[in-house]
């Protein structure tokens, strides 16, 4: 079975977008792959973190994706903090990237505009990521189009490795996702949901109570022409609430439009907020028994002595073949 590995950064609370655009998609991967899915909590500090907030984060996070589905029996789960080779091997990397490479991540410069003052972390954190990546000789990496620069990044760098020191790394491949539903921002429906905004009156968080996910679909903005139809361009208050509800309860964009032709939008509405709030609900009630019951402990120990294992084997085989340590 090839084997497959994905991060899911702690940098926010999870949203229905972080729902629908991601942790569906591991659900389905889970029973076609070898899957390995890590929190890459190094990742979350290239910029500033409140300290407890992201050590609650983690776990509740980790609770959240066994509660959709992650199936701890198919996956290996853990930290990436937990493991010193992650760090150790993206050091060696770093020796093996050259600057014009690192200067060419999107991300960084992308990211870097909306900062006065960015790390060195920022800038490197490709690197790492390479170093996730490396250390499992991962096949393949699911990655938007925003992130394939860096599994190629990955790619080179192993390829430029394994020409020079024989053959050490497995050369992994991004595997682009199946264009699934975006969810965009209640608020403000011309951008995507995201769990990072500052604003959240239009984000609708996995946690939410069901009042504040009813309040927050009640109040999306939507326009004044009074009729349900799917029009991104003209009507993408509408067509959000519509991808929502078809997300949610199964239905193609096609027979939900058809389904709410002729509703006004306080019942179009109140619909979504119904559907969102019965799957949630079930989410939530799920994610309450994991953290009660220590499970998420459990799933995270279990993957860290299964990796540290795996990375160390790994790790020592480089420094043996760049003439490191004494063996």
């Amino acid at each position: 079975m090839k084997r497959l590995l994905t991060g899911l950064q702690p940098s926010g609370d999870l949203t229905i977008g972080s729902l629908i655009g991601g942790i569906k998609q591991s659900v389905e991967y889970q029973n076609e792959y070898d899957s390995f899915i890590f929190v890459p909590d190094l990742h979350a500090i290239t910029v500033p973190q409140d300290p407890t907030l992201l050590r609650d984060r983690i776990k509740k996070n980790v609770a959240l994706y066994l509660a959709c589905g992650i199936n701890p029996n198919k996956n290996t789960i853990y930290l990436q903090s937990e493991n010193v080779y992650h760090t150790n091997l993206s050091w060696v990397l770093e020796c093996h990237t050259y600057m014009g490479e690192a200067n060419r991540m999107t991300q960084y410069k992308d990211k870097s505009k909306k900062q006065e003052n960015v790390s060195v972390g920022l800038f490197t954190y490709p690197i790492l990521m390479a170093a996730d990546i490396l250390l499992y000789d991962a096949d393949y990496v699911p990655v938007g189009i925003d992130q394939k620069q860096h599994v190629e990044l990955a790619r080179d760098i192993a390829m430029r490795f394994n020409k020079k020191y024989g053959s050490t790394f497995n050369v992994p491949n991004p595997l682009i996702p199946k264009v699934g539903a975006k969810i965009m921002d209640l608020q403000t429906p011309t951008k995507k949901m995201s769990k990072s905004d500052t604003e959240t009156k239009g984000i609708i968080f996995l946690l939410d109570s069901e009042e504040v996910i009813r309040k927050k679909i009640m109040s999306a903005v939507t326009d004044s022409e009074a009729k349900v139809y799917y029009d991104i361009e003209n009507k993408p208050g509408i067509s959000n609430l519509l991808t929502i509800y078809s997300s949610f309860s199964g239905l193609s964009i096609e027979k939900t439009e058809e389904k709410f032709k002729d509703f006004n939008y306080g019942n179009l509405k109140k619909e979504v907020a119904d559907v969102v709030v019965e799957k949630l609900m079930q989410i939530q009630k799920k994610y309450q028994e994991y953290m009660d019951s220590g499970i998420v402990d459990e799933v995270l120990n279990q993957g860290r002595e299964k990796v540290e294992k795996i990375a160390r084997q790994k790790y020592e085989e480089v420094m043996h073949k760049l003439g490191l340590g004494r063996n």
